[in-house]
């Protein structure tokens, strides 16, 4: 039975892209997109194979879903490390989403007024930072992240670290990814993105994973999971699990899931579960039980 005081995460044990990203969705047993102009944010930080960014299959079940849900319009928004235009185009991603009527939104081509600035000041950053003007207005924003490790500092990247591409290059100005990766306090600086927007929707492909290096590349292992959730935090934390599970990396295995950085920041500015305990994983069917369940025992140790 559902607890309605818990963050429900779906999970779906699968090698199949297109019913995991069904199959998650449907089992959360909400329609956050109908009637609505939907904005999906996907992994395109680079054109690495996945999990080195959102793999073109997860990208068009989500899209047929989200039509299928009764979306009113859909838009794709992205900014990339290297020119986001580019990095689509290295993927080719920019027919698929015209022939499934998409809005290609790249906030490279955003004028600097719609850098819309936020004066976070209980935050790490040094002068606050700016979100891309459409993931702040968006009528109902979907979030697709992948399963992986990062090396750089950020320790994993998952729904929260996803969001990172939601704040401008040195293309638009001042170099914020300078600031955050140069930071002590990378970790937070990662929540803290999030706190202006919440994502109505997130499903994270975990077929593939990174279990070390990572965010391009790095050692890959076969997750064979999807997970969907309203809950940003409560997601990463079973990501983590999932990590975990595979056997990753000493920061990844040797720290207290919601003692890592971006997760406990998180769950301080309360953008979604606060612990363990908040966290319901469904499996949403029988041949995803044991996967589920062996999931939830590594989330509750921690």
């Amino acid at each position: 039975m559902d607890n309605p005081n818990h963050s429900k995460v779906t999970i779906v044990n699968t090698e199949d892209r297109r019913s995991g990203v069904v199959l998650s969705i449907r089992a959360l047993d909400i329609n956050p997109v109908k009637n609505k102009n939907v904005l999906i944010k996907p992994n395109f930080n680079t054109a690495d194979q996945t999990p080195g960014s959102t793999h073109n299959d997860t990208l068009v079940a989500l899209v047929e879903e989200v039509w299928k849900m009764g979306a009113k319009t859909v838009s794709l928004g992205e900014r990339s490390y290297s020119l986001t235009r580019d990095v689509m185009a290295q993927k080719g991603v920019i027919p698929l989403m015209e022939k499934l009527d998409v809005n290609i939104v790249d906030f490279d081509d955003l004028a600097q007024k719609d850098w819309v600035k936020v004066d976070a000041t209980d935050s790490h950053w040094q002068n606050g930072f700016r979100v891309a003007r459409p993931i702040l207005e968006s009528e109902c924003l979907v979030s697709t992240c992948c399963l992986k490790t990062h090396q750089f500092g950020g320790v994993f990247t998952l729904s929260l670290k996803n969001h990172v591409g939601v704040v401008p290059t040195s293309r638009h100005g001042y170099d914020y990814m300078r600031e955050l990766h140069s930071s002590p306090h990378q970790r937070k600086l990662i929540a803290e993105i999030n706190a202006p927007f919440k994502p109505d929707l997130i499903v994270l492909d975990g077929i593939d994973a990174f279990v070390d290096g990572g965010p391009a590349s790095g050692k890959r292992a076969k997750g064979n999971a999807f997970l969907a959730s309203t809950d940003r935090v409560a997601i990463d934390a079973v990501g983590v699990a999932i990590l975990k599970s595979l056997g990753s990396n000493g920061q990844i295995m040797k720290s207290k899931i919601f003692e890592q950085e971006q997760i406990a920041r998180a769950a301080e500015l309360e953008l979604g579960a606060s612990s363990s305990s908040d966290i319901e994983v469904t499996p949403v069917d029988e041949n995803s039980r044991e996967y589920g369940d062996r999931v939830t025992a590594i989330l509750k140790q921690g």
